[in-house]
Order: C-alpha cells, then sequence, then structure tokens
C-alpha cells in the first residue's frame, strides 16, 4: 500500500492494518521529512487519544492528514506504532 499526497509517496508498506476502513501504517514506513507534528488531539470512545501530524510537500501543507494513538486502547493494540491518512491523502494498492 502506499499513501500519497500531491504526488509524492508518503508511505508504503506491505504491512498495513486496517480498522474501521483506514490503512495504518508501520511509523517507520512513514518518511518523517513529510510529517510535521500537530498540537490537535482527538479521543475516540474506544481506540483511546489520536494525536496528528500536518503533511507537508513541496511548500503545501494538509493539516492533519496524519493521526496516530500513541497509546491506544488494549481493543486497538493492533495500531499501536501505525500512522494512518485522510483529508485527501490517497491510499493505494
Amino acid at each position: 500500500m502506499k499513501a500519497i499526497w500531491k504526488d509524492t509517496v508518503i508511505a508504503q508498506s506491505d504491512d498495513t492494518v486496517v480498522v474501521e476502513g483506514n490503512h495504518y501504517f508501520p511509523a517507520d514506513a512513514v518518511d518523517p521529512r513529510y510529517l510535521l507534528p500537530s498540537n490537535t488531539r482527538t479521543h475516540c470512545h474506544w481506540k483511546g487519544e489520536a494525536r496528528y501530524h500536518t503533511v507537508f510537500v513541496n511548500g503545501d501543507a494538509n493539516p492533519d492528514a496524519a493521526w496516530y494513538y500513541p497509546s491506544p486502547s488494549e481493543a486497538a493494540a493492533q495500531i499501536q506504532g501505525r500512522i494512518a491518512f485522510w483529508k485527501g491523502v490517497k491510499v493505494v494498492e
């Protein structure tokens, strides 16, 4: 699977975990050059607290387009250490 924004591959892995239709990539499969930390936090009733990154490619920012759960609940343990994408970031085979 590949996560692509602005014709740039941000993440690539054969080992994604799909939860609620979102592919969670291993953190080491995501190119850190394209992520900037965000202060945004949200809470999912069954996964826990999510934190976000802004995806930044060639001078263009996509705020909070990547998210992860630093300490997911036991029910969501399979996404520990993984990052997912949305807001126009395409995930394709």
